[in-house]
C-alpha cells in the first residue's frame, strides 16, 4: 500500500539515498534543499516507518566469484499452505537463493540464484532443491548477460 503521507521532498530523499546510501546529511540536505535537522528526521521518519529497510552495498558478482546467474522456475506438487511454507522455509535458508516469489501461472515459484560455476548449480540442485518435500517440477535457465540491472525504485512521477 503506498504512502500516502510522503510529500515530493521525501521521495527526492529516497531517490538521492538509492543512488548513494553513504551520502552525508548536510550533502543530502543540500541535495533536496532543506537543512540538515529536517533532513535528518524525515530520514530517521523514514526509517521508523520501514520504507527505507536497510543499506547495503552493491557487489559485482564476478568479481566475487559469483558470475553465474540462474532462474528457476519450480513447480510443487500441490499448492497448499504447509507445502508453501515448507517450501518458503527451505529456500530462505540457502545463500545461493537471492530472490525467490510466489507467482502465478506456470510455475509456483521463481528463484534467482548466483553460484561460482555450473558444477555448484548442479550441487545446489541435487543436494538442496530436489530434496524439498513437495517440489514437483525444476526448469532452470541461465543467463547469458546482464543487460539491465538496478536496485532503485523509480519514485519520480
Amino acid at each position: 500500500m503506498p504512502n500516502t503521507a510522503m510529500d515530493a521532498i521525501d521521495r527526492r530523499i529516497l531517490t538521492e539515498l538509492q543512488r548513494n546510501g553513504r551520502i552525508s546529511n548536510a550533502d543530502l540536505a543540500q541535495a533536496v534543499g532543506l537543512s540538515p535537522s529536517p533532513c535528518l528526521r524525515r530520514v530517521k521518519a523514514l526509517e521508523e516507518a520501514g520504507t527505507i529497510r536497510t543499506y547495503v552495498a552493491l557487489l559485482d558478482p564476478e568479481a566475487v566469484g559469483l558470475p553465474v546467474s540462474v532462474f528457476v522456475h519450480v513447480t510443487l506438487e500441490r499448492q497448499v499452505e504447509e507445502r508453501l511454507d515448507a517450501f518458503e522455509v527451505a529456500i530462505t535458508r540457502r545463500p545461493e537463493v537471492l530472490e525467490c516469489y510466489l507467482m502465478t501461472g506456470e510455475a509456483d515459484y521463481l528463484l534467482r540464484v548466483v553460484v561460482p560455476d555450473l558444477g555448484a548449480y548442479e550441487r545446489f540442485l541435487k543436494d538442496h532443491l530436489t530434496r524439498i518435500p513437495g517440489v514437483a517440477s525444476i526448469k532452470s535457465s541461465f543467463a547469458l548477460k546482464q543487460v539491465r540491472y538496478n536496485t532503485a525504485l523509480p519514485l519520480e512521477r
